[in-house]
């Protein structure tokens, strides 16, 4: 039982901690210099151009786990093969690291909890068990298959490794996945039932997945040659998604917890909103219910008391498809702003392709370093701004280049398969005592 707790500032909730496993980059620095310089982690993959694949393009992060035999057994690193575990874990202990936060290997840590998603566990993974019981070798499974096949492995593994026994959860909602695990955790420690939460989102690259989308026709197939130019979200010439991977952890915490022990902010999460368009009026299970888009924008402003004119950034979900100009639509709408009222905009999808279900957590990191370091990202391959959305916003609103100037508060949305959505607005810290 967690004791709920009131604090005097309205349990503030803060972040502390970043970690992220990007195709542009495996730590924050580097992360955040790619984000300034609008450096693309999207390249040519020979596997999948030999199973077949018209797009053979995709953003695979250059992950390097050496941080993880600290931590984890040998033997325990010999069975682990589970690639979004791998990426999580590392991300975890990379934020709560950077959260100048220590692991206790003896007592359990009941304040902190963790809420992490994913889409599948691994399907590659599955693949291999499923193999080897066709062909009759189900003694060469071994004893350490079924906790990485479980949806829930990943938040499971991630609580062994730091200790923390609040709240252990695995969410998963399609594209909005990681966007929702930062709200679900928002609200535990919001409503005093955590001090603190570990929270974000994973996913693995896997041609078995991808392969279903390119037979969808939505990812792009004339860029196998020049991958960099591949993800071109808002632009007339966009051709589709680029599929991506990886990880983004975040470190939430209550402010008066975080403040009492000298953590270094990086920025506010205000909170947010997330809703379904039920699959109703224009929704289906790949199309949004535009209603349902607008309401979950209007909520998070209205729940957090924003007023939709101080917003400096919108990071959209924006996925270089022909939704990207429903989307800016919806966006104006909700808003009530337009053409040269219309804030900045921009994608982290242009650089590392379309992270599914680690998304949205990658992408509230790429905001919060945009809050506390004070620039715009640019959405590259964006110079033929789509007519359509050009009726909507003035070009300036796109920056093809990173522009410094004071950030200091950002709405963030994810919008997934199903007809599901989830929205976030987060602001530069500002001390109250």
């Amino acid at each position: 039982m967690h004791t709920r707790k009131n604090y005097s500032h309205s349990n503030r909730v803060v972040v502390t901690g970043l970690g992220i496993i990007a195709p542009n980059a495996t730590n924050i620095n580097d992360f955040k210099n790619s984000l300034e310089r609008g450096l693309s982690g999207v390249k040519f993959h020979k596997h999948l151009e030999e199973v077949g694949l018209g797009c053979q393009v995709g953003g695979i992060p250059d992950f390097d786990d050496t941080l993880l035999e600290n931590y984890l057994s040998a033997n325990t690193i010999k069975y682990l093969t589970s690639t979004p575990i791998k990426y999580a874990c590392t991300a975890a202990l990379n934020a709560w690291f950077d959260a100048g936060l220590t692991i206790d290997k003896e007592q359990v840590d009941w304040e902190t909890g963790c809420i992490i998603g994913c889409s599948v566990c691994d399907v590659n993974q599955i693949r291999e068990v499923t193999r080897m019981v066709d062909n009759n070798e189900t003694k060469r499974l071994g004893t350490r298959q079924i906790e990485q096949l479980m949806n829930s492995g990943v938040s499971a593994y991630i609580s062994g490794l730091l200790g923390i026994g609040n709240q252990i959860q695995t969410n998963s909602s399609a594209c909005a996945t990681g966007t929702e695990s930062i709200l679900l955790a928002y609200q535990r420690i919001k409503n005093g039932y955590a001090d603190r939460m570990v929270a974000g989102s994973c996913e693995a690259p896997s041609s078995y997945i991808w392969a279903n989308f390119d037979n969808m026709r939505l990812l792009p197939r004339k860029y196998n040659e020049s991958p960099h130019e591949a993800s071109r979200p808002l632009s007339a010439s966009a051709g589709g998604f680029v599929p991506g991977s990886g990880a983004g952890i975040l470190i939430l915490e209550n402010m008066e917890v975080a403040v009492k022990r000298g953590a270094r902010i990086y920025a506010e999460l205000l909170g947010g909103a997330a809703n379904s368009g039920a699959q109703r009026n224009g929704g289906s299970m790949t199309a949004p219910n535009r209603e349902g888009v607008v309401r979950c924008i209007r909520q998070a402003i209205e729940s957090t008391g924003t007023d939709p004119n101080s917003i400096d950034l919108i990071s959209g979900h924006l996925t270089a498809t022909m939704a990207d100009k429903l989307e800016v639509n919806n966006w104006a709408d909700a808003l009530q702003r337009k053409k040269r009222s219309f804030p900045f905009i921009n994608s982290v999808k242009s650089m590392i392709g379309h992270c599914l279900s680690a998304a949205g957590s990658i992408e509230t990191i790429a905001v919060i370093l945009q809050l506390y370091h004070k620039f715009v990202h640019p959405t590259i391959n964006c110079d033929d701004l789509h007519p359509e959305i050009s009726e909507t916003i003035n070009n300036h609103s796109v920056p093809l280049e990173a522009r410094y100037t004071d950030v200091r508060k950002v709405i963030k949305a994810n919008f997934g398969f199903g007809d599901v959505n989830a929205c976030l607005v987060l602001s530069d810290y500002k001390p109250c005592f």
